[in-house]
């Protein structure tokens, strides 16, 4: 079985991020970059997904600068297998990055992709729906974990998502308004990762030097055949308005009373 799991770079959401003067982007100059936290969840499971169905492979892939192999040694020092490097310098929209997700579906013909739900960088969720779509394969969306009864050390081994026995169909357990629902899904499939499938394993000093030794492979979107010519413009990039401050009341009545006259949330 082979899992197909992606991995961004991102900007660390504990860094101070600043607008540029002329509000085109961020200031990048600076700024600490990790691999997307949601992502890392999805590594995570992948792996519970392979050391539970041997033999199995998981392979990472990345899409962006030469700096992106950072992450992907993070996610090999995890315990992945080999990586891929879609090697571009320049923006690429969800769309841009769901195309050249989808060719290297049918490169490498993963029997699933995991992905998380949504990059912290720019919050779209849509890059999962989109490959889905162009590899004309199910999806299930922010898949989660039921609570369970288990010990925290079975927890930290067992994977969220349930492969059949013939490993052709997978049960996954996914949030939804008020709770959870459990769907089948045929494979090959596209699952989108939540918060709470997992926590994400730290990565020992001897895997850390292991994946030094581990392939990453480098392509180009020209290579894929991928024009990723971006369909979204950002406009303009704004701070958010700085918050005022606060007020002391001297009882409780003057406290309902400005809540109802002037916040007007009672």
């Amino acid at each position: 079985m082979k899992i197909l799991v992606t991995v961004k770079r991102v900007e660390d959401y504990e860094s101070k991020i600043k607008v540029k003067p002329d509000n085109s982007w961020i200031v990048t100059e600076g700024v600490n970059y990790r691999a997307n936290p949601f992502d890392e969840i999805a590594v995570e499971e992948a792996l519970r997904l392979r050391d539970a169905n041997m033999p199995s492979e998981v392979v990472v892939a990345s899409i962006g600068s030469g700096a992106a192999q950072a992450e992907i040694r993070s996610a090999l020092a995890m315990g992945a297998d080999r990586g891929i490097l879609v090697k571009h310098d320049g923006f690429v929209d969800s769309d841009g990055v769901a195309r050249l997700l989808a060719k290297l579906g049918e490169k490498e013909k993963p029997d699933l992709v995991l992905m998380g739900k949504q990059a912290v960088d720019v919050d779209d969720n849509v890059t999962g729906q989109l490959l889905a779509e162009y590899l004309s394969w199910g999806q299930v969306t922010f898949a989660s974990k039921k609570e369970s009864l288990e010990s925290p050390e079975e927890k930290a081994k067992k994977p969220g998502i349930q492969l059949a026995a013939d490993k052709k169909s997978a049960q996954v357990v996914r949030e939804v308004d008020g709770g959870v629902e459990t769907l089948e899904v045929q494979l090959p499939a596209v699952v989108t990762v939540d918060l709470r499938l997992n926590v994400p394993r730290y990565a020992s000093l001897p895997n850390i030097m292991k994946a030094k030794k581990k392939p990453i492979e480098e392509l180009t979107p020209q290579a894929l055949g991928v024009d990723v010519a971006p369909k979204v413009k950002v406009v303009r990039v704004e701070s958010p308005p700085a918050r005022k401050a606060g007020i002391k009341v001297p009882d409780v009545a003057s406290l309902v009373k400005k809540l109802h006259e002037e916040a007007k949330v009672i």
